[in-house]
């Protein structure tokens, strides 16, 4: 028997500007334990998803279920309370620039929690070793590679034992070898933790390759969903262009404009198609 999933979205729409819609009717659960990929053309809405499932933004209609609490109308206590049980992996780390590798860390645990120092102190040099840098626990970010502060940001996000994990865009900027450290060690810790994790992600080869679901995103809908091979398999001519990194498709290069003759002013008898 399937277990419940953990964050439900149904019908949800959302539009930062009423002409502009993100999100149109969106309905879709992440499976409990499991490691969800949101993918697609840049602007269709993947960051977007993830304030929503947050609590950062709410739905302008439908309904948003993370924990089975609706997080389309929660109250400031409750929501607080539910982002205790999340973790967040933000683009390129978000560390504190002051702070050291070690409270960095600690951080969310002496703000959130009411436990001794030595016992903070068990727990961060714990998630040090789990990313590989419990060495690196008195440098600095400036003394850290983009791929090590990646790691402590992960850390740091682990922390509190999150149920829920949160990427936007992990890999994004780093080397093959610090991005295949960071995608295993997702796997990894989502596997050997419990975790659900939902990944916002551009790198097609190495998140098809962690993720056991792949959402597609496209002009604020879901093109396709399933697993990474169901997803390759899709005959859809936006998803087939998405995965096989085409230029040729509905996705075009040039922003709807008019002719560019037109918008130099030229006269009709000199107007030529591009």
């Amino acid at each position: 028997m399937s277990r419940p999933a953990l964050a439900e979205l149904k019908g949800v729409s959302f539009a930062y500007q009423p002409d502009r819609p993100i999100l149109q009717g969106v309905s879709l659960a992440i499976p409990r334990g499991k490691v969800t990929a949101l993918m697609g053309t840049s602007g269709g809405g993947k960051t977007t998803l993830l304030r929503l499932l947050s609590g950062q933004i709410r739905a302008q209609s439908g309904q948003v279920n993370v924990f089975g609490q609706d997080f389309t109308q929660p109250g400031y206590r409750e929501l607080y309370q539910a982002r205790r049980r999340m973790g967040m992996l933000f683009q390129f780390g978000a560390l504190f620039t002051d702070l050291s590798v070690f409270d960095n860390v600690a951080f969310p645990l002496r703000e959130h929690s009411q436990l001794s120092e030595s016992m903070v102190r068990d727990i961060v040099l714990l998630k040090l070793n789990a990313v590989g840098l419990r060495g690196a626990r008195d440098l600095f970010p400036a003394d850290i590679s983009g791929g090590m502060a990646r790691r402590v940001a992960l850390a740091r996000a682990m922390a509190l034992d999150p149920e829920l994990m949160l990427y936007d865009e992990p890999f994004a900027g780093l080397d093959p070898i610090s991005l295949g450290t960071a995608a295993q060690l997702i796997r990894r810790l989502n596997d050997a933790l419990g975790l659900t994790s939902v990944v916002v992600s551009h790198d097609l080869e190495e998140t098809f390759r962690i993720a056991d679901h792949v959402v597609i995103l496209a002009e604020g809908k879901i093109a396709v969903q399933g697993t990474p091979e169901e997803v390759r398999d899709c005959d859809d001519p936006l998803v087939h262009q998405f995965v096989s990194a085409s230029a040729d498709g509905p996705v075009r290069f040039h922003y709807p404009a008019r002719e560019l003759t037109e918008d130099l002013g030229l006269p009709l008898s000199q107007r030529v198609s591009p």
